[in-house]
């Protein structure tokens, strides 16, 4: 049994309402899906970023991958990433990788008539998650009504908010807003914020002694992520933890942030660093070095391949990616109690609604 081409589509969905962090704001978010089928048995994979990512899936990677046995994943992604040298690997290029050594996975289990969790091999049956938006653009009541939803009605006892206003320039008006989060999450719920790499090295330190007031306990991208010595600084200076690694796009760059001693734990994306064959290899990485790994955004992608992990912490439940998987795929996780349980099925457990994506259809 061969694979054929794979079949490539990509969707834009419009946000539920005005979203920004601390360096970037958005009206819509891009998806594009890949599909891998051999014999009458389909496996899809996606990533989120530009439609470019869906003209290299399309005209470079699908031919590549076309006639080779659906089961040798190892080689098809090594051969995938070695045919891109002259494109260069970050970027559109390993979103592209990403989506289709995703969809090789769900095509893999399937195949074998397994969920992923069982083909992987389960460490947990629970995967814990976080509930991810609080964006800058959010008013106070907006901001209390999700974190109120996630952490009182769907008992997640974990959330993070956005902030980093305007490159930074704002940071009054940011610890406001954790003051506003932990005011509506109470006493006992762990709080996050994501930056975005807003700040300056100084700024990301007067900031995150704030932060210690509302007991913040995860500082993601202080200062930007190619700053690994500002990081490395932060870390050993503030209380709470430091964080990055979603834009890791290889797995050097993972080794160059673990080596810098630049993370208290290192997020990974299997939609952008090259699928979840990367994200397993990254993670087996940070293990070697005593770090844990947390699955950055995408969730219904990273849940089983989480709950393979022996060092994972949580997976963010990314409101823009719940609301968009959600309604393209049924088979939809439930993180009521603040984990999800990746076992249903086979493969990923999901099954596109062509009718509901068709609508969002751009190529």
């Amino acid at each position: 049994m061969k694979l054929r081409r794979p079949e490539v589509s990509v969707y834009t969905v419009p946000t539920d309402a005005p979203e920004a962090d601390g360096t970037l704001a958005w009206a819509s978010t891009t998806m594009v899906i890949a599909e891998a089928s051999a014999g009458d048995v389909t496996g899809t994979g996606w990533t989120y970023g530009p439609a470019a990512v869906g003209l290299m899936l399309g005209e470079h990677l699908a031919p590549l991958v076309e006639g080779h046995d659906p089961l040798d994943i190892p080689a098809l992604h090594d051969a995938m990433c070695r045919s891109v040298r002259d494109a260069g690997r970050p970027g559109v290029t390993a979103c592209a990788i990403s989506a289709l050594d995703i969809a090789l996975w769900d095509l893999k289990a399937r195949l074998l008539g397994l969920p992923l969790v069982s083909l992987l091999g389960a460490a947990r049956t629970h995967v814990p998650v976080y509930g991810s938006g609080g964006f800058t653009t959010y008013d106070d009541r907006r901001l209390a009504e999700q974190l109120g939803d996630w952490v009182h009605a769907r008992h997640i006892p974990r959330v993070k908010i956005r902030i980093g206003e305007d490159w930074g320039r704002a940071p009054r008006w940011d610890l406001a807003r954790v003051r506003t989060a932990r005011r509506t999450v109470g006493p006992e719920a762990e709080l996050y914020v994501d930056a975005g790499g807003a700040y300056t090295r100084k700024q990301a330190l007067r900031v995150g002694d704030g932060l210690a007031e509302y007991g913040v306990t995860w500082f993601e991208e202080p200062v930007s992520a190619d700053d690994l010595t500002g990081l490395r600084l932060l870390r050993d200076t503030l209380p709470c933890e430091v964080t990055a690694g979603e834009y890791g796009y290889d797995l050097p760059y993972f080794a160059r942030l673990i080596t810098a001693h630049a993370v208290d734990c290192l997020q990974v994306d299997a939609t952008r660093c090259g699928g979840i064959t990367e994200f397993l290899r990254a993670a087996a990485l940070a293990q070697a070095h005593g770090l844990e790994v947390s699955a950055h955004r995408a969730p219904h992608v990273h849940a089983a391949a989480a709950a393979s992990i022996p060092n994972f912490r949580h997976l963010e439940w990314f409101h823009d990616h719940v609301r968009i998987e959600s309604m393209f795929f049924a088979g939809a996780l439930d993180p009521a109690g603040g984990t999800v349980r990746p076992e249903q099925g086979h493969g990923l457990g999901l099954t596109l609604r062509r009718d509901t994506a068709e609508k969002y259809r751009v190529a």
